[in-house]
């Protein structure tokens, strides 16, 4: 090995796991090492990752149709065969330690590394262990969690919280609302989830904020609602009439230090992001995706709601009723929203990303 350690990354799928991984990757470019992905070309990576200014290779795999028997096993048959081309991909990289961040593409990576003998350190973001980091994780040097997990002992686990963005949580206000173009003064409530978008919070929150029959129609705080690209268009078709002067819509943001900065209250899902919201300081209304797997949204959300920081709402709940109803009641109380958003600063980890690389870097030697 030589002086400047190389590292490979393997995540993808999701920008759940493209994200933090993103994250790693810049505090490990900030200490001096050479840094590359494997992904997918189909998926979230394929485009985040070139913007970030990082190499990637591309591997012709999929993921498991749990439902699906043969469509399961094709999958499995296709990772197994991109396992000779991702040993191929890290000897041309000259890799001296593998990071697998999550996604099915981190299984055949993960693979090649044990075969090759280099050290592998894996990432989990969720509140429980991903298929392919409980099928690697005997053979892994170290597994950073995000959260503990009921026997996940060291030294092979180490909790650090999930890797996030670094601007988050060192710009203020005013720079946060400069760079989105929102009014100095006044409340903010943003709303999102995800790249694609969560369809029953982008429609109940549109329909409880804009229109003649909306609930919270002549409320005083300004929504940024960002949507996702599944449900832009027609969110933004139907952004007319009473309060849609004082409602924002934008299809995505790249980051989200800047509206995280800019807000007083937000309306979301309970991915990785609740990590974001801790390190901002965020208070918080979640609701939990009920397909995920696992359930491991409701866990984040419990997770948040349990020390003060949220309030939850069930998926299938939600309307524009109990969306006005519970923003009116939070905004109605200035001092439990710095109640809340006290108890979310308190859960914030923001040196997970420095404590994994450090890891990774260690390995390498």
């Amino acid at each position: 090995m030589g002086c400047v350690p190389t590292v490979v990354i393997a995540a993808g799928g999701t920008a759940g796991h493209v994200v933090p991984a993103l994250a790693v990757a810049d505090a490990l470019r900030a200490e001096g090492a050479e840094v590359s992905f494997v992904g997918t070309r189909e998926r979230a990576e394929a485009e985040l990752v070139p913007q970030a200014g990082y190499e990637i290779d591309f591997l012709a795999v999929s993921g498991i149709d749990r439902k699906n028997p043969f469509r399961a096993a094709a999958a499995l048959s296709r990772a197994a065969a991109a396992i000779p081309a991702a040993a191929a991909i890290l000897r041309r990289r000259c890799a001296d330690v593998v990071m697998g961040g999550g996604g099915y593409v981190a299984a055949p990576v993960g693979l090649a590394a044990r075969a090759r003998g280099l050290p592998l350190i894996l990432t989990e973001a969720d509140s429980h262990l991903g298929i392919t980091n409980r099928a690697l994780a005997r053979t892994a040097r170290r597994v950073c969690l995000a959260f503990d997990l009921d026997g996940r002992k060291p030294p092979r686990y180490r909790v650090t919280g999930r890797p996030i963005d670094a601007r988050i949580g060192t710009i203020d206000r005013a720079a946060g609302r400069a760079e989105l173009g929102l009014p100095e003064g006044g409340r903010c409530l943003l709303v999102f989830g995800g790249s694609l978008g969560a369809r029953t919070i982008n429609r109940a929150c549109l329909a409880a904020h804009v229109g003649p029959d909306a609930p919270a129609a002549k409320r005083d705080y300004q929504v940024l609602h960002v949507a996702g690209k599944r449900d832009f268009a027609e969110l933004r078709a139907a952004l007319r009439g009473p309060g849609s002067d004082r409602y924002s819509i934008v299809e995505y943001l790249p980051g989200l230090a800047g509206a995280l900065a800019a807000t007083d209250l937000v309306l979301a899902r309970s991915g990785g992001s609740v990590f974001e919201l801790a390190a901002a300081g965020c208070a918080a209304i979640l609701v939990p995706y009920p397909h995920a797997t696992a359930d491991h949204q409701t866990g984040n959300a419990a997770w948040m709601s349990d020390a003060g920081a949220a309030e939850v709402i069930d998926d299938a709940a939600i309307d524009a009723a109990s969306v006005a109803a519970t923003v009116a009641r939070i905004f109605a109380d200035p001092d439990r929203l710095a109640a809340m958003a006290a108890a979310s600063r308190s859960l914030a980890r923001p040196e997970a990303a420095n404590e994994i690389a450090a890891e990774i870097l260690a390995a390498s030697r």
